[in-house]
């Protein structure tokens, strides 16, 4: 339709230059606008579209043409960003009377005709073609009139008929849609009346349902089309598709009918779809792509999947494929998932985290892919971790996954392979010095306290020696709270497990005897945790220490092995082995003889048959029907110390084992019968979405070491009857949520002991008067359900 040929009649002419002197409406690319017909100005289009010429309709209007609609051009944007012309905001704004209602506008308001309504509204699509509007209102229900009628709103010069918007809402919810709505300065309320009696009921940003009195606030994450692209849009934005389960009501609000197949389905049907599809993927890799692509299309059913399935998806969503998916992650490079932050970048930090697209993301997850699991520096390609960790936040805890944010920092790397790779996706260069990098991460940190200072920061995966400074750092008040969850949510974790282990292994707490092989930031920080649970049982800090042997790629760590420690190693070197040095493993069993070895090395077999053969005699040696605690806790799979089955064989099934990484149960044969033992997983997901969780709700100015230590109690207490009468030393992963709740109670409940919460005391009291149950419930109501929210 020509659009001067729309506007022939001069109620339509009025309208449009209303609407034309207060709206401005600017497109990124191409870039068109709707300039003030009083300037008689005509803003170009740098496309390489025509623009109308000076004698046209459109530009005697100020209205600088797009791109025909009905064409396709690569360019066009998918949303629309409207702002108020300058001048409109010094226009005097209609006064509130005392009783709540506006008051009259000085102008008449312009009264269309039912005749006249459909060109009016194709006049408003044509000047808004990709239009789109998604309001920051309450999700609850606002009432209208029902004296609206189709002959009423064809009489609209009788006035009686038709009722402001002031009129029909509440005041506050008057300011919010006029702020938000770039058409409310001018008298919408008569053109909406005969749109929705003319079936185009979204020119204000609500549907009606069946076009009864009734009107329905779309809540904050819902997208409201205004045009007949819009609902396709809808269905690419994962965070709002829902698949074949939008009710027949959204359908037609949100202009999907025809978009999607006819027929409704239940969430459980379409999980059961999306399972045939990954059970039919050969490889774990295969299998982590249609996740990840399940993921870009529709949130909600992703983590519905991966809640009720757990056991079989985790493995893919995070550790073991996680690792291989990190190792060829610039090869397997589809779209972006999180924010990306060069160093060259650090100038526009604070523009880099505002771009984030959703708002106000109440967690994130860091990496500069120094140290990725067992794997090495893989510069840029550690993103892979955030983002594998951070679903399991959501999976585990339930926290809302458009309130998540993965980052990684790009600083270089080390690694020549990415460095010849010509796909690599990072900076091509070495890394900087360390006081560089450190001045990075400062912008960094207090650019993230800036932006988002309510935020909880988890460090992940940074090579030792900056892990164990940036941890020391950045805990303060001056940034926001942090936490590390290679050195202490893995301590909290093998704490737990720990704890139960010495309960299955017969020997008592006095007696135990512990060496760690792996010294790096995971290893010193399992030790420093466990070290504690003595501490708080009466032991001093000498008494605990002397029961901590430490072992790296020299040895065990002593002061004067000769060679220059590095700090973090200092505080558990041995000073009592008489000048005696011993250079492996072997020695250190047969000189200590222990009673549990926790591998934190990510070197696949160095728990060797005589190794822990040996560990096995010694425990057997202390006292008859004692067992020996074997943790080779590194990741993934392929960087384990030991697995579940030599385990087993080589201590004759008396082992009490945990491993990072899962294994299959296990079962000997022994003549007519059987025996299958069940492998216990020390994974981190039972603490850390817990701890996260908690510091979240109870609004906490930083992570403290007691709220870390609470976390591995409280997981230790989590076993139900069958699982410690089948010697579990865990819960079950399927009760990975239970366990989260648990944790993010007690850290909740640390934190206000500690006073690091913000949470008014009134409400804590409260909690207090009604027990855990009011507390737990608390946090149910706030963490994120599937298809729910």
């Amino acid at each position: 339709m020509r659009l001067a040929a729309t506007l022939g009649w001069p109620a339509g002419q009025k309208l449009l230059k209303r609407i034309n002197s207060r709206v401005l409406v600017r497109f990124s690319t191409p870039r068109w606008s709707m300039a003030t017909a009083d300037s008689g100005s005509v803003s170009g289009s740098s496309s390489g579209f025509r623009t109308p010429g000076p004698g046209s309709t459109q530009a005697n209007l100020g209205i600088s043409a797009p791109p025909p609609p009905h064409l396709y051009h690569p360019l066009r944007p998918r949303r629309l960003h409207t702002n108020i012309a300058p001048g409109a905001a010094q226009q005097k704004k209609p006064s509130l009377e005392k009783n709540g209602r506006a008051a009259a506008a000085p102008q008449s308001p312009i009264r269309p005709d039912r005749t006249t309504l459909a060109r009016w509204s194709a006049v408003l699509h044509a000047m808004v073609p990709m239009a789109s509007y998604a309001y920051s209102t309450s999700s609850s229900d606002v009432s209208t009139p029902r004296s609206a009628s189709p002959s009423s709103a064809g009489s609209a010069r009788s006035g009686s008929s038709r009722t402001s918007i002031s009129n029909r809402m509440s005041i506050s919810s008057a300011r919010r849609m006029s702020a938000m709505n770039p058409l409310s300065t001018v008298d919408v309320a008569a053109i909406e009346e005969g749109i929705r009696v003319a079936s185009l009921d979204q020119l204000r940003g609500y549907s009606q349902n069946n076009y009864a009195a009734e009107v329905r606030q779309m809540r904050t994450t819902e997208y409201v089309p205004m045009s007949q692209a819009a609902g396709y849009q809808v269905l690419r934005e994962p965070v709002w598709n829902k698949g074949l389960s939008f009710a027949p009501e959204d359908r037609v609000a949100k202009n999907l009918t025809g978009l999607i197949p006819h027929v409704m389905e239940s969430p459980q049907t379409q999980c059961e779809r999306a399972m045939k599809m990954i059970r039919t993927r050969s490889t774990p890799i295969d299998k982590y792509l249609y996740l990840s692509s399940l993921k870009d299309q529709n949130v909600d059913l992703f983590f519905r999947l991966l809640m009720d399935n757990v056991r079989e998806l985790m493995p893919l969503v995070y550790t073991p494929t996680i690792g291989d998916v990190c190792l060829q992650y610039s090869s397997l490079y589809t779209r972006p998932e999180a924010l990306y932050i060069s160093i060259k970048q650090r100038r526009s930090m604070k523009t880099i985290l505002s771009n984030w697209p959703y708002p106000k993301p109440e967690i994130c997850v860091v990496t500069d892919g120094s140290r990725i699991l067992g794997l090495g520096d893989l510069g840029i390609n550690g993103v892979g971790i955030p983002i594998g960790k951070l679903s399991l936040y959501t999976a585990a805890a339930g926290i809302d996954p458009s309130k998540t944010l993965p980052i990684v920092l790009d600083t270089g790397t080390n690694n020549e392979e990415n460095l010849k790779d010509p796909l690599y996706l990072g900076l091509r260069s070495k890394r900087p010095s360390f006081e560089a990098e450190q001045a990075f991460m400062d912008e960094f940190m207090q650019a993230v306290k800036e932006v988002y200072p309510d935020m909880v920061v988890q460090f992940e995966d940074f090579q030792s020696e900056k892990a164990f400074d940036y941890l020391d750092r950045y805990r303060t008040t001056k940034y926001n709270a942090a936490f590390n969850d290679d050195i202490q949510g893995t301590g909290a974790v093998v704490l737990a497990g720990y704890i139960n282990a010495v309960k299955l292994s017969g020997v008592p707490i006095e007696e135990q005897r512990l060496v760690f092989m792996g010294a790096g930031s995971a290893g010193v920080g399992v030790a420093k945790q466990v070290m504690e649970y003595y501490t708080r049982r009466g032991m001093s800090e000498q008494e605990a220490k002397d029961k901590f042997f430490l072992v790296d790629s020299r040895g065990l760590i002593t002061m004067d092995r000769g060679d220059k420690l590095a700090a973090h190693k200092v505080y558990f070197a041995r000073r009592d082995n008489n000048g005696h040095q011993f250079q492996t493993l072997e020695q250190v069993i047969e000189y200590v003889k222990p009673s549990a070895l926790i591998g934190l090395t990510a070197t696949f077999g160095v728990f060797t048959e005589s190794i822990v053969r040996g560990l096995k005699a010694s425990v057997e040696s202390s006292g008859r029907g004692r067992r020996p605690i074997l943790f080779p806790l590194s990741n993934p799979l392929t960087k384990a110390e030991c697995t579940f089955e030599q385990a087993v064989n080589w201590t004759d099934g008396t082992v009490v084992f945990a491993s990072g990484s899962p294994f299959s149960p296990y079962t000997v044969k022994s003549g007519d019968q059987a025996i299958t033992y069940l492998p216990n997983q020390g994974n981190n997901v039972y603490v850390f979405p817990g701890i996260g969780l908690g510091a979240i709700l109870a609004k906490v100015s930083q992570v403290t070491d007691d709220m870390i230590y609470t976390s591995a109690e409280a997981l230790s207490n989590c076993l139900n009857a069958e699982e410690i009468h089948k010697g579990l030393i865990y819960p079950r992963i399927e009760r990975v949520q239970r366990a989260s709740l648990v944790v993010a109670r007690e850290v909740m409940k640390t934190a206000r002991r500690n006073g690091v919460s913000k949470l008014p005391e009134a409400q804590w009291n409260e909690w207090e008067e009604w027990g855990d149950v009011s507390l737990d419930q608390y946090i149910l109501k706030r963490t994120y359900k599937p298809f729910q929210n």
